[in-house]
C-alpha cells in the first residue's frame, strides 16, 4: 500500500451544536497549519499536552475562538502521522469556518475512514481492529459494545495467531520437501500434517460457528407487530419498549401508520415496528396503512402476531396467520388479564402451536413480558449473546474463515490421496491468504477502499 503523504483534515465529532467540536488534523503540515492558525510560527508544542490558545484567521488577524490545542509527534500518534487536534466550541459555524481555512492553509478535506485508514497503513491499526472502532461507534447495546471493545484490543489477531503459524510451519515442511527430498514425502509425516491440519481447520471452524450470534449482536433484529384491528398490537409494542410510545385507544384503527423503536433484548438490538390492523377497509388512509404493514411484515426478520385471547378467533386472524404461515414468526395471545381470555383462542383449525411458539401476555399487566421477550430470541438462538468468547460479528472475517477452512480440507484431501505437494501447497498458501485478507496483511487496496467507506469522516 502507498502511504499518503499529504495533510488531511475532518471534523472529529457529530456535527451540531455542541459544548465541544474536535478537529483533527494529520500529516506533515499538521505543525505547520497550527502554527498559522495561532500566528506563531515558532511555536514549537510539546506533544500529547493540552494548551489553551486563540485561533486566529490569518487573513484578518481576527480571532476566531479560544481552544485547547494538542499536537502528537509521529509516530506515536493515532495516525502513525503528525496529528494536530484542535478542542474547539461546538457552534456548527465557527467549526465549518475553522475547517475552511485549514483547506487554504494547505490540506485537504478527509475521506471517511481516512484517519483509520492510515493508521492501518502506518502499521499502528490491525485491520481487524479499524473495523472494530466503527464497531465501537455503532454499538447499540452493552453486549455489543463489550464485544467490539474485545475486538479492538486486537483479540481477533491473537485468536488467528496460532493457526497462521502452524500453516506456515506445514508450508515450510512441504516447500522443504519438495525442494530437498527426491522421494515422495513420507507417511509418517503425511499422517502428522494431515493431522495438524484437522486441527486448525476444527480451530478455524469454532471461530466462524460464533458469527449467528455475533450478527445478532452486531447488527440486530426486525420484528414486526401485525394482526387484525383492536387486539393490542400498540399495547404489546408499548409494553416491550417499556413506555407509552404508540397512542392507544378502545377505538379499532387507531393505529395507522407503521412506529419504530429500537430495544435490548438480553443484549441483542431489537427494531420493533408496530403497524395498522389488517382487515379489508374503504377507507383510503386505513388502506395505506394494511398496505405499510404488509410491506413491513415483509421486510421483517420476525412476525409477532397478536391475538386477542380473550374473543374468539375471528376470520380475520386466521387471514393473518394465514398470510405468516410460511415466514418467522410467534403469535401473541394477548389480555390473559381478563376474566374470557382462554388458551383455546387458537382453535384446531390453525393448529398455528405447530408452527410457532405461542406466548400468553398481558400488555395491561405486563404478564408474560420475560416469556415474550425469551420467545422473539428463541428463533436466532444458535449461541448466547453473553458468551464471554469472542464472537465474529463481521460478515468479510466469516465469509474469509470459510475460505481458510474449505482450502485446508481441499489440501487435506490431497495429501490423503497422496498428490504432490505443489498442489497441496496452493490451498495452504490461499487459506494463510485469506486469514491475511482478515488482519489486513494480504488485503488489497480495492478492497480496503471499500471498507472504510463505510467508516464516518474524521475517523
Amino acid at each position: 500500500m502507498v502511504v499518503p503523504n499529504d495533510t488531511v483534515v475532518a471534523l472529529s465529532t457529530p456535527s451540531g451544536r455542541s459544548g465541544i467540536g474536535v478537529i483533527r488534523i494529520s500529516g506533515d503540515d499538521s505543525l505547520r497549519i497550527l502554527r498559522s492558525l495561532i500566528a506563531a510560527e515558532s511555536y514549537n508544542p510539546t506533544p500529547h499536552l493540552l494548551s489553551l490558545k486563540s485561533l486566529i484567521d490569518p487573513n484578518t488577524s481576527e480571532t476566531l475562538d479560544e481552544s485547547l490545542v494538542c499536537f502528537f509527534k509521529g509516530p506515536h500518534s493515532f495516525t502513525g502521522e503528525d496529528v494536530v487536534e484542535l478542542h474547539c466550541h461546538g457552534s456548527p459555524v465557527l467549526l465549518r469556518t475553522i475547517i475552511d481555512l485549514v483547506l487554504t492553509l494547505g490540506a485537504r478535506l478527509a475521506d471517511p475512514g481516512e484517519f483509520s485508514l492510515r493508521a492501518l497503513m502506518n502499521g499502528r491499526l490491525m485491520l481487524t481492529e479499524a473495523e472494530a472502532i466503527r464497531d465501537v461507534i455503532d454499538a447499540q447495546t452493552d453486549t455489543a459494545l463489550r464485544q467490539a471493545t474485545r475486538q479492538l484490543k486486537g483479540e481477533i489477531s491473537s485468536r488467528l495467531r496460532p493457526a497462521k503459524e502452524k500453516l506456515l510451519e506445514i508450508i515450510v515442511r512441504l516447500e522443504s520437501s519438495l525442494e530437498f527430498v527426491e522421494d515422495d514425502l513420507p507417511a509418517v509425516a503425511s499422517d502428522s500434517i494431515i493431522e495438524s491440519l484437522k486441527e486448525v481447520q476444527l480451530d478455524l471452524s469454532r471461530l466462524r460457528s460464533t458469527f449467528s450470534t455475533g450478527r445478532l449482536l452486531r447488527d440486530g433484529i426486525r420484528v414486526v407487530l401485525v394482526g387484525r384491528p383492536n387486539v393490542g398490537k400498540s399495547s404489546v409494542f408499548n409494553m416491550l419498549v417499556g413506555h407509552g410510545r404508540a397512542i392507544v385507544t378502545d377505538i379499532a384503527g387507531t393505529t395507522r401508520d407503521t412506529l419504530t423503536e429500537s430495544i435490548g433484548v438480553d443484549g441483542i438490538p431489537v427494531l420493533l415496528v408496530d403497524t395498522a390492523g389488517i382487515r379489508s377497509s374503504k377507507n383510503e388512509i386505513e388502506s395505506i396503512g394494511v398496505a405499510r404493514a404488509r410491506r413491513e411484515a415483509a421486510d421483517a426478520d420476525l412476525l409477532i402476531v397478536v391475538i386477542d385471547g380473550s374473543e374468539s378467533l375471528a376470520d380475520e386472524d386466521r387471514i393473518v396467520l394465514d398470510e405468516v404461515s410460511q415466514t418467522r414468526h410467534i403469535v401473541v395471545l394477548n389480555k390473559s388479564d381478563l376474566a374470557s381470555f382462554s388458551l383455546t383462542t387458537l382453535d384446531t383449525q390453525c393448529d398455528v402451536s405447530n408452527r410457532a411458539d405461542v406466548v400468553s401476555v398481558s400488555a395491561k399487566t405486563e404478564a408474560g413480558l420475560e416469556s415474550l421477550r425469551t420467545a422473539i430470541l428463541k428463533p436466532f438462538a444458535n449461541g448466547n449473546a453473553h458468551n464471554e468468547g469472542l464472537l465474529i460479528t463481521n460478515a468479510r472475517h466469516h465469509d474469509l474463515l470459510g475460505r481458510s477452512v474449505a482450502d485446508i480440507a481441499s489440501s487435506e484431501q490431497l495429501l490423503i490421496e497422496r498428490a504432490s505437494e505443489e498442489l497441496v501447497l496452493v490451498g495452504l498458501h490461499n487459506a494463510l491468504r485469506d486469514l491475511g485478507e482478515i488482519t489486513g496483511e494480504t488485503t488489497t487496496e480495492e478492497i480496503l477502499g471499500q471498507i472504510f467507506s463505510t467508516f464516518c469522516i474524521g475517523k
